[in-house]
């Protein structure tokens, strides 16, 4: 009975905490990538940052194909790389979500649909949603240079359909590290649903995911502790 009230009470916890305009951003129906990366043997890995990693993360462990999904940072020093002095805005760092992947099961291209159109706004500078600053940017840290092609020519393709009422901003950057966050960062939307932060801003992603992917939808999540677990 507790539990049933509490989540009765979550929308007006979340009103009077986030303010009544800063709730999720819509998905947005994108086509898929004119180009696209061919299919290949192994795991291949991309770092995306797209806002805070709690949801970013929680879209892509609920996606097929994807083998593991991790929070960390991306874009500064490693010395920099924890969550206090990353949360100043002035590392360099973006929370970042590195996202390895089986391209026979699941496209780059895809990958990027699923990025631009469920995960984040990336029409949004250097904040998504109540979140503010250059640690929140939109920004593709690739590993290949098919990657970074595929990429750019997404970016360009997306602009000119104008499917966005604004200009995508997204920064691309070839990956020169990243740095895994604090063990309590993982898995962090799966662990706290309730949240109210995670209830208004990064559930409706993964609801979006199933709705706009559902062939590539996955009930249950791969989560970090559960690959820890099993090393």
């Amino acid at each position: 009975m507790i539990a049933k009230r509490v989540s009765a009470l979550l929308p007006l916890i979340g009103a009077l905490w986030l303010g009544p305009a800063q709730a999720a951003e819509p998905a947005t129906v994108i086509p898929a990538p004119a180009v696209d990366a061919a299919p290949a043997e192994g795991t291949q890995t991309v770092v995306l940052a797209g806002g805070c990693f709690w949801g970013v993360q929680a879209v892509f462990q609920h996606t097929k194909g994807v083998i593991q999904a991790v929070s960390g940072y991306s874009g500064g020093a490693k010395d920099a790389a924890d969550y206090q002095t990353v949360s100043g805005g002035r590392t360099g760092h973006a929370e970042s979500v590195e996202v390895k992947f089986d391209p026979r099961q699941i496209s780059y291209g895809k990958i990027l649909q699923i990025y631009f159109s469920v995960a984040h706004d990336p029409t949004q500078l250097n904040r998504q949603g109540p979140d503010v600053g250059t640690q929140y940017r939109s920004e593709i840290f690739y590993t290949t240079p098919e990657q970074q092609r595929v990429s750019e020519a997404y970016v360009e393709q997306l602009n000119k359909a104008g499917v966005f009422k604004h200009t995508i901003v997204t920064q691309i950057a070839p990956l020169a590290g990243f740095y895994p966050a604090e063990a309590y960062h993982q898995d962090y939307a799966t662990l706290h649903p309730n949240q109210p932060y995670i209830y208004f801003n990064d559930l409706p992603k993964v609801e979006n995911l199933k709705g706009l992917f559902a062939d590539l939808y996955r009930e249950k999540p791969v989560l970090v502790a559960s690959a820890n677990a099993t090393n």
